[in-house]
């Protein structure tokens, strides 16, 4: 048998490739339903209970009470309810 330097025999099992799991994470900026950017941050004070959704771009705010379990994402899909429903309304009330 022909050995290495390294003392390994150079027949045997090849080595099994590792293979990463990559896991994806919430994004931190989500889409403005007014300018169409991708600049909106949402935060939540837990001490406050308060959400605040701001458009770094055209300046559209939102502030509104947070549940306990709330996540970002989640004070982001309210946010934009908030904006879809008002703008409806609007439109109802121009016609």
């Amino acid at each position: 048998m022909i050995e290495n330097l390294s003392g390994e025999c150079g027949m045997g099992r090849r080595r099994k490739q590792v293979v990463k799991i990559v896991r994806r994470t919430l994004p931190e900026l989500y889409l403005c339903p007014r300018c169409g950017k991708n600049t909106v941050k949402a935060g939540i004070n837990k001490s406050t209970s308060k959400a605040t959704v701001i458009c770094s771009s055209c300046n559209l705010r939102s502030s509104f009470d947070a549940t306990r379990n709330m996540v970002p994402v989640d004070a982001y899909c309210v946010f934009v309810d908030q904006h879809y429903s008002q703008g409806s309304q609007e439109e109802t009330e121009v016609a």
